[in-house]
């Protein structure tokens, strides 16, 4: 589906046949995502003020609280969308944003309204498709957890993996800001607020972790976990780079300090540090896989840019309209969750380990 057609959606094709789906978490999954407002049903003014409920219509799949093994198919309507905001950018392209790499690649064809195809809005589809990834993923005790590692520079804690756990997780999700130093909160949604006040926005990094995950899964060099992992993590909009375990701080490092040096403990083999984020030749080791993601600022600001104008081929300024996020890592949080997990559970049937 696209921003502002009549529906975004989802098709999974090759699950069990058979798997109870928890209805209930999956909507409560939706809403964590879903644009508008806060956990507490009001508007905070940390996301768009478009609101959308994310009520899916499951078409088929799914007969009497089971997966049927046939494609499940969901869809989302569109419910709230101000078209009219978006005519300029047929010819003025923003900054930063697809308007015009989707006018060159589709001949200005592209749907503009809300970012058409390129609009996280077709992130919802995926929220339901991890949601239902997660739940199975839970039946074999993998559990995935993400948080705002950081927000235009205020840095929450990292991940420890000696405390990585569901409940840890679980108390996560609830968040409207899902920190670990909860200390942090107050002042990123205070430059979160202060950006959208300027008409500007700000970017974010979110750490996610995969816990239970056996080691051994994956493959050497095309198919390994991190290939499949970046793959569907640079499909979601906003996306600009993601680094595993210790990742690009490795470059300061010897090789002393970034080798993960083994241990048993209770007849498991485990690692001291986790630099490599449980992942080694692209195979896992069995400690936590743990990477970050970087998305960036918000590219429809309401602040006047320059730009060009593609009709009469001069330079001119715009002034973008409509609703948009000062801060789209907030909403990431679980997009980043649910695009694992897709993989994840991808990655698991491939191999066999899960049916």
């Amino acid at each position: 589906g696209e921003s502002h057609g009549n529906s975004v959606g989802v098709v999974i094709d090759g699950l069990p046949a058979g798997f109870s789906i928890d209805e209930e978490r999956l909507k409560d999954e939706m809403k964590r995502r879903a644009p508008g407002s806060g956990r507490n049903g009001s508007y905070d003014g940390l996301t768009t003020p478009r609101s959308e409920a994310d009520e899916y219509e499951i078409q088929s799949g799914f007969v009497e609280g089971h997966t049927t093994g046939t494609p499940l198919c969901a869809v989302i309507k569109n419910t709230n969308t101000h078209s009219k905001d978006y005519s300029e950018l047929k010819i003025k392209p923003r900054p930063g944003h697809a308007d015009y790499s989707g006018f060159l690649r589709y001949g200005g064809m592209n749907d503009i309204r809300g970012g058409g195809h390129f609009s996280a809005r077709v992130t919802a589809g995926l929220m339901f498709a991890g949601a239902v990834a997660r739940q199975i993923l839970k039946s074999k005790d993998i559990y995935i957890g993400a948080h705002l590692k950081s927000v235009y520079g205020i840095e929450d804690e990292a991940f420890s993996d000696e405390s990585l756990n569901e409940e840890q997780f679980e108390t996560m999700r609830k968040m409207r800001l899902p920190i670990i130093d909860r200390s942090k909160s107050d002042l990123m949604a205070e430059t979160i607020l202060k950006a959208r006040r300027e008409g500007d926005s700000v970017g974010g990094v979110i750490e996610a972790a995969i816990i239970g995950l056996p080691g051994g899964v994956g493959d050497p060099f095309f198919d390994s976990v991190e290939s499949k992992l970046a793959h569907i993590i640079f499909s979601i909009p906003g996306v600009k780079g993601i680094e595993f375990g210790a990742g690009f701080n490795m470059a300061k490092m010897k090789g002393s300090e970034a080798n993960d040096a083994f241990y048993t403990e209770d007849g498991k083999i485990k690692t001291y540090t986790n630099n490599n984020g449980g992942i080694n030749g692209g195979i896992t080791n069995g400690m936590p896989v743990i990477f970050s993601t970087v998305l960036k600022p918000t590219p429809s600001i309401a602040k006047e840019q320059k730009t060009v104008n593609l009709k009469e081929m001069q330079n001119t300024e715009l002034f973008i309209r409509g609703r948009h996020d000062p801060c789209i890592a907030v909403r990431g949080v679980p997009v980043i969750e649910a695009a694992a997990a897709i993989c994840i559970l991808d990655i698991l049937m491939s191999g066999g380990i899960i049916r």
